[in-house]
């Protein structure tokens, strides 16, 4: 798949993708990159998902990642973007804002690998197969090594919905001890999958 065409998702290959990409970030971002994708295909393969369009949201999902705060606010007042984002910074930007940088500049408009990329920051209470395997695959991937990563690639390999609610507990948790501004979407996605994970245990139970 290395060099083969990404038709209809690309007009071009997958060299030229990881090139375009590399020439956005730091050797060290493009690396994460890299090993994002290849996590993303190993879940994708794991759940049933499309291995492609895991490989490619892999490999873009930072791709906003290191591009200036004003572009950012440009791009927020551009496309009339809601005004709350602006109190934000990059840390939400690269995935909400951040995909009109990827169809404009690498030219992909793929619906699902777009929400993928915008979701991966926030998370989401309706998180499609796609949109999980991306946030998860960026949490998981083999060079993090944060306090309690070994436990999400655990509770990930059972079970990617419930590796999904541990990433939004953590991610709280993390902000709250920082004292750092919550985006409201999270709070609201980490409630959404508590509810869908308590539902799905139920189930389980009464079976």
């Amino acid at each position: 798949m290395k060099n083969s065409t990404l038709e209809p998702i690309l007009p071009y290959d997958w060299a030229e993708l990881e090139k375009r990409v590399q020439a956005r970030m730091t050797q060290k971002r493009f690396a994460h990159c890299q090993r994002t994708s290849a996590m993303a295909v190993k879940l994708a393969e794991q759940n049933g998902g499309d291995v492609l369009r895991a490989k490619i949201g892999g490999l873009v999902h930072d791709y906003a990642k290191q591009i200036p705060d004003a572009d950012f606010i440009q791009a927020i007042h551009d496309h009339h973007l809601p005004d709350d984002l602006l109190h934000y910074g990059n840390a939400i930007w690269h995935g909400i804002v951040g995909v009109y940088f990827i169809e404009d500049e690498l030219g992909l408009h793929d619906p699902a690998i777009l929400q993928a990329v915008q979701e991966h920051t926030t998370g989401s209470p309706e998180m499609p197969l796609l949109a999980q395997i991306i946030y998860m695959a960026d949490f998981i991937e083999p060079g993090r090594s944060f306090p309690g990563v070994e436990k999400a690639r655990t509770i990930t390999a059972k079970n990617l919905q419930a590796g999904v609610l541990f990433q939004l507990s953590h991610e709280l948790t993390y902000l709250v001890e920082k004292q750092e501004p919550i985006y409201p979407l999270t709070f609201t996605s980490y409630n959404a999958w508590v509810k869908r994970i308590s539902q799905t245990t139920q189930a389980k139970k009464a079976e």
